[in-house]
């Protein structure tokens, strides 16, 4: 053993071992308990602090919540629940609300006298967030008085103290996210509305607000939304479906306890092509499924299988109706209430309670036989909707079939078109999605061969949105992305699933031009990516490349520029005193107007280049988003331009 190691062993000792004490933790580590430090964490931070105040609602104890975002980006969440209790708690000594504040994993949640179930994705609660704010203020009203206690960085900055009386009972938190923890501090506000219009309709009878109190709008009042919903998940998937044709009059609806579950299920059916089906446990979004979605899909499948074969409506199909039949054109949403939710999956959003299973499949079993039976000409519509759905998906595996046997699917050759890279770790290889022939040839020109390949995409893809499943198959520009990319789709269990096992890019770039044609492309590859190849979202390896807008030149002073912003900086720069000095602005409509060079320094050079990753905050409001942007419904999308078309910029 060489001297420097045994130095390091004889150090190695108890005094080597840290404890980090309270909060200490949560700083040192602030994505084990949030995700991550990005923008979604950030706005983690709010999610947690409401997710306090609906507890108390779930509890029977608060009907209002108030969310602001206050000048400067701080959040102030009001709820008029009981109001944390400020009693003294003996075994730590100090009051409980500071306990509630300063220790993980302390709460009322814990106590199943105080709470049946509680939501929060990871449990850990406004402590969380106080360790994660630079300064965050408590302020309690309860039993005719008010309290408050202000901390910095999760530490007390004075003991609780008592401020006055008020008739009013609840609790007030502000907090301010920790700049030197978070990568961004700044509030969007459509994300959180998001979230708040979700936990309105999954807890009917609550009322939640919005306001944004950075700045005010043209007639000085401040943007303000709230969100209440009397019939909960019905309002739900109607919201959802607003943007498609309807298939069936009603909503299908039951709630009920089953097997000592309490399980709530909406579900609608539409002339799409897709399958939207959202879960949730005590308000969590469960994207990954689980046990009380296969539930859900057991009892759908029997029930309607049973009663299409009893009205001999099948009779004449030579082939098998599958699982997936029965939910293509289905928008569902499921919400369980669970006391000790036991979550499973790489992001912890998935049921693993096995005793979830039966109660939703007898939940959803009993609901349906209903259902058809009292509305028959709808039970005709959905069981002719999946008799076409199965017709469809026999073509498409033929198509799919069709394609495996020239090698697309299973990578056994690659298209004509594909510029592979050199590597064949896919951690490291790269794959960009480059709109036309001409960009393509510029993109492999000016790439590092090593680790980056290039396929063009002639023109714009097939909406898939529109699209039956055999036609995308028929697409000559997706079935080249299957095959560069190696994976292929089908399972025993899952005929549309993907199996990713041979993904040959970890690191999938779209890269088009920034004008409306290719920002009508990007969206198109999107739209195909979530409903088609949605794991890859999940797994963090779709992104889109950012191409500057401008490159701003004086001289041999040369800059590059990525908005309106950075170019009118760049001209101001460039000029000094001189306000009259000739600064040239090339605008890029087009990749191809940059060369090899330009190209690899602006946008495909990671030491330089700003890529941005897809992910899926709400897969909610994905779904409705695309199906309202690509779908058959034109009025919804009309009115999304209307409202949207003061952020729009011509380009002339």
């Amino acid at each position: 053993m060489s001297e420097t190691k045994k130095k390091a062993a004889a150090s190695y000792s108890a005094d080597s071992i840290q404890v980090l004490e309270g909060l200490e933790a949560v700083r040192k580590r602030p994505a084990m308990y949030i995700g991550d430090i990005g923008v979604k964490g950030l706005h983690h931070l709010v999610y947690e602090v409401v997710d306090n105040s609906i507890d108390e609602a779930l509890a029977g104890y608060c009907d209002t919540v108030e969310v602001s975002i206050l000048p400067g980006n701080s959040i102030r969440v009001k709820d008029n629940g009981r109001g944390i209790p400020v009693d003294y708690h003996a075994k730590e000594g100090k009051s409980a609300l500071e306990v509630v504040m300063t220790v993980l994993h302390a709460g009322g949640k814990f106590d199943k006298d105080s709470y049946k179930v509680s939501g929060g994705l990871h449990g850990v609660g406004v402590s969380c967030v106080n360790a994660l704010s630079d300064h965050l203020t408590t302020e309690v009203f309860r039993d005719g008085k008010s309290y408050m206690q202000e901390y910095s960085e999760g530490k007390p900055l004075y003991p609780v103290k008592e401020t006055g009386t008020t008739d009013y009972r609840g609790t007030i938190q502000t907090f301010h996210p920790d700049g030197t923890i978070f990568q961004v501090t700044e509030y969007n506000f459509d994300t959180l509305s998001a979230r708040l219009r979700e936990l309105a309709y999954l807890n009917k009878g609550i009322k939640l607000t919005l306001t944004d109190e950075r700045t005010p709008q043209e007639d000085g009042t401040f943007r303000s939304e709230t969100y209440f919903s009397e019939r909960g998940l019905v309002e739900f998937v109607q919201y959802l479906d607003s943007t498609r044709l309807p298939l069936i009059e009603d909503v299908i609806y039951m709630e009920g306890e089953k097997q000592g579950i309490p399980v709530e299920i909406a579900m609608v059916y539409n002339d799409s092509f897709s399958e939207n089906i959202h879960s949730y446990v005590n308000n969590i979004n469960t994207h990954e499924g689980g046990t009380h979605l296969a539930g859900f899909r057991r009892g759908l499948t029997r029930t309607l299988k049973k009663y299409a074969d009893n009205s001999g409506a099948t009779s004449k199909l030579k082939f098998e109706i599958s699982g997936d039949d029965f939910r293509e054109g289905l928008t569902c949403v499921i919400s369980v209430k669970v006391a000790e939710p036991q979550f499973e999956g790489q992001t912890k959003t998935k049921l693993g309670n096995n005793e979830v299973m039966g109660a939703v499949d007898i939940a959803v079993s009993e609901m349906l036989e209903n259902y058809l039976e009292e509305h028959p000409r709808d039970a005709k519509q959905i069981v002719d909707k999946v008799i076409l759905a199965a017709t469809a998906r026999h073509a498409a595996r033929k198509a799919r079939e069709m394609v495996q046997r020239k090698g697309a699917l299973t990578g056994g050759g690659l298209p004509g078109k594909l510029a592979d890279c050199q590597s064949k770790d896919p951690s490291e290889s790269e794959l960009f999605l480059v709109e036309g022939d001409s960009a393509g040839g510029t993109a492999k020109q000016g790439r590092n061969r090593e680790y980056q390949a290039i396929l063009p995409l002639r023109g714009k893809i097939l909406n898939v949105e529109k699209a039956m499943q055999h036609k995308i198959y028929d697409n000559e520009e997706i079935r080249n992305m299957y095959t560069a990319l190696g994976v292929h789709v089908g399972t025993e269990e899952d005929s549309k699933a993907l199996n990713t096992e041979k993904l040959r890019y970890h690191k999938i770039i779209i890269m088009c031009d920034a004008d409306v044609d290719g920002s009508h492309i990007q969206t198109l590859i999107m739209t195909f990516y979530y409903r088609h190849m949605k794991e890859l979202i999940e797994n963090g390896h779709l992104f889109i490349a950012t191409p500057p807008l401008y490159l701003v030149k004086k001289g041999n002073q040369q800059q590059y520029c990525w908005s309106d912003a950075e170019r009118d900086a760049a001209i101001e720069k460039f000029r000094g005193a001189s306000k009259d000095a000739t600064v040239n602005v090339q605008r890029y409509k087009g990749l191809g107007e940059m060369n090899a060079e330009q190209l690899w320094e602006t946008t495909m050079n990671p030491e330089s280049r700003t890529l941005r990753q897809v992910t899926i905050e709400n897969g909610a409001e994905a779904d409705r988003i695309f199906s309202m942007l690509m779908g058959d419904d034109v009025p919804p999308r009309r009115d999304f331009i209307e409202k949207n078309a003061i952020y729009a910029k011509l380009d002339v």
